[in-house]
């Protein structure tokens, strides 16, 4: 583990060593990055975003102000330019970098990204649309009966437990261990804050971002189904969608063979 210092002077943790890493911003939002250990993929370095992990809190977590801290940490590394995995909600952290700092940035991974920073809607219907896939497993009797809590405006943690099935490829200890990763709830609730992006702008941004661009999605992710994924892709000049067979919102644990080989392949 090292650590650095961002701008306002809070101590914040990274984990890993290469002279070319790809800097890994985890999700949730504000998980600890340890649930990205098992990447399986050369050179990675794993941010722990202020407040989570091994980073100190600063008490102003709104995903726009830690852009700098992202910013920090390729300064510390010694690096002119970074290439740079977002993954869920650690996806915008990673969209908003390009836009504030492109000529910073040599390639973008963005993994299931949350497509709330660019304003692509996944609606009710599409989320239906690939459940309805799952309907021969063990467990979609009960999840499915959370989504439709869910979808009636009845939106409680009891709900959510129930839909977590739905986040995975495959429903065993493995996603499980990942549903219980800690995370900093006071964070996560303001990551997202009034003001945090205006989405017409950045939308406006990446259309002019001259830089390649990955992004993976899984074929039974309910949080960026497929169609929307290709509407989220469109954004960018450079962009490459994959869709991975099988897979959920962690597509790196659903088939890690499959997911090294598409982000390795970055054109």
């Amino acid at each position: 583990m090292g650590t650095f210092r961002n701008a306002d002077g809070a101590g914040l943790a990274y984990h890993g060593e290469a002279t070319d890493p790809l800097i890994c911003l985890p999700g949730g939002p504000m998980q600890a990055s340890s649930y990205l250990g098992g990447l399986p993929l050369r050179d990675v370095v794993r941010l722990d975003l202020r407040g989570t992990g091994e980073s100190e809190k600063t008490g102003h977590y709104r995903v726009d102000r830690q852009v700098h801290d992202v910013d920090a940490l390729r300064g510390h590394l010694g690096l002119d330019r970074i290439r740079l995995l977002g993954h869920s909600a650690g996806a915008t952290l990673a969209v908003l970098y390009a836009v504030r700092f492109p000529e910073r940035v040599e390639e973008l991974v963005l993994v299931a990204p949350s497509p709330r920073v660019v304003g692509v809607d996944v609606t009710d219907a599409d989320r239906r649309e690939v459940a309805l896939t799952r309907s021969g497993e063990p467990w979609y009797a009960e999840a499915v009966r959370g989504f439709e809590e869910i979808w009636a405006g009845r939106v409680t943690p009891e709900a959510f437990a129930k839909i977590s099935p739905f986040f995975h490829g495959r429903w065993d200890d493995a996603a499980r261990a990942l549903d219980d990763h800690p995370r900093n709830p006071e964070a996560a609730a303001e990551y997202y804050a009034d003001g945090a992006f205006d989405t017409a702008r950045v939308r406006e941004e990446l259309a002019g971002l001259d830089v390649p661009v990955l992004l993976v999605t899984g074929e039974v992710d309910v949080s960026l189904p497929p169609r929307r994924a290709r509407e989220f892709a469109d954004l960018f000049p450079r962009a490459t969608l994959v869709v991975q067979p099988g897979a959920g919102h962690f597509p790196w644990v659903d088939d890690p063979a499959a997911f090294a080989a598409a982000v390795q392949r970055i054109p």
